[in-house]
């Protein structure tokens, strides 16, 4: 019963924030701000109504300096409440092309100033890259990215995709990893406190002087330290119990 009634609920919510978000990016339309915003619409009430406690350690994230990529993991659907809570200032999301049609979200995510982009095509793709190399370089903005590429549903992290990186070598600027612990296997939405969520960001990996050719060893090296945070941060909840 709980666990239906946190479900209306938070169809109402998102609905009620996809409209105050779609106000805001029409009132300032793409102002690269306006992401951190609505993360914070989703976020913050969400969390509420789904009784899921957040814990954040994420000091290099809140007081890097602009621009960075930053690469998370992706588990499901509901990380856009859950890393809403630490989005930063002025960080815009890259997004698959298709989301531009999702009612009310799609349109307010397109006015947040957010990159789309089209998969299946090769030529918008590099325009893509080259936009956000823009972006990273002469904006102060950052980007933030699901470096998986699709939701590892809580099986364990995804080999990471290559574009981030690339982005991130093109335009000279640090990555900043962000990482969540396996929370969608254990939340238990019928319960009044539903589970405990850590968010654990990493210190910047400067790219400056790197090229295409580092790009194995890098990729490599926040493969490796992603998958031993979000196992740390797996274990220190497990611990609790």
């Amino acid at each position: 019963m709980l666990f239906l009634a946190r479900m209306l609920l938070m169809s109402l919510h998102f609905v009620a924030a996809g409209i105050v978000g779609l106000l805001l990016g029409i009132c300032r339309p793409f102002n690269p701000d306006n992401s951190r915003l609505c993360a914070r619409f989703y976020s913050w009430p969400a969390l509420r109504i789904l009784g899921l406690r957040i814990e954040t350690e994420t000091t290099s994230l809140r007081d890097h300096v602009r621009s960075a990529v930053i690469v998370a993991n992706h588990q499901s659907n509901y990380d856009l409440f859950v890393v809403g809570s630490v989005v930063p200032e002025r960080t815009v999301c890259l997004g698959k092309k298709s989301l531009k049609w999702v009612p009310f979200f799609g349109q307010l995510f397109w006015l947040s100033g957010n990159v789309l982009i089209d998969r299946g095509n090769a030529a918008q793709a590099k325009q893509a890259m080259l936009t956000t190399t823009d972006t990273l370089q002469h904006k102060d903005t950052s980007i933030w990215v699901f470096a998986e590429g699709t939701r590892n549903l809580g099986k364990g992290l995804l080999p990471l995709k290559k574009g981030a990186f690339q982005m991130a070598i093109a335009a000279g600027v640090p990555i900043i990893q962000v990482c969540t612990s396996t929370y969608v296997k254990h939340m238990q939405l019928n319960r009044w406190k539903s589970g405990i969520i850590k968010i654990r960001s990493l210190a910047p990996i400067p790219t400056a002087g790197l090229t295409l050719a580092d790009l194995p060893a890098l990729m490599e090296q926040c493969q490796q330290q992603m998958r031993a945070c979000i196992d740390s941060l797996d274990a220190e909840i497990e611990g609790r119990a």
